[in-house]
């Protein structure tokens, strides 16, 4: 009895490898196309994304150059009073602390919101550059008749790197990708 079982299932597991081997027989005749992206080339190298990096540097330039100042004038501060501290009245030494105290806090409050409002709209801006670029990596792939392209891996060989000509397919389609 036990041997029965046994060579049934023996007999069931030999014919669902002949199937399984069978089905994908086809798979192995034609040769899957893989290649790969490197997408931090894509967000430093593509004119779109040193488009979008202009875009920041424009939208943002008055508030670092405000930022700037009021550090220049904090620095300025703080070194009238090492100077000039020793000779001030005690009264006029606190009220300059305070000051300087008070000017430091509003300093340190609106570089850590220009630091977190750069940093949101840089999110977006490079959100919407991959976006466009894997849009015309897609219409690559399909061209090109790739199988699959991947973006994020630990190696790639410089045979299936196709950065160069997503590069290439981005600046030739940027004004056709837009959103």
């Amino acid at each position: 009895m036990l041997t029965g079982t046994f060579s049934k299932r023996l007999m069931c597991a030999a014919a669902l490898a002949a199937t399984l081997g069978a089905a994908s027989a086809p798979a192995h005749a034609q040769e899957a196309r893989i290649a790969a992206v490197n997408s931090d080339r894509i967000l430093r190298e593509s004119a779109m994304a040193q488009a979008a990096q202009k875009k920041l540097e424009a939208e943002f330039a008055k508030r670092d150059k405000d930022l700037r100042d009021m550090a220049q004038r904090l620095k300025a501060m703080s070194d009238a009073l090492d100077k000039n501290g020793p000779s001030m009245s005690p009264s006029e030494r606190a009220d300059r602390q305070r000051d300087l105290s008070n000017l430091d806090s509003d300093f340190q409050r609106k570089r850590r919101e220009f630091n977190e409002d750069l940093n949101q709209r840089r999110n977006e801006e490079l959100a919407a550059v991959l976006d466009k670029a894997n849009k015309v990596i897609k219409q690559f792939a399909e061209q090109q008749h790739y199988d699959l392209i991947v973006q994020e891996a630990v190696y790639v060989s410089p045979r299936i790197d196709i950065t160069d000509q997503v590069l290439k397919a981005i600046a030739a389609s940027a004004p056709a990708v837009t959103n």
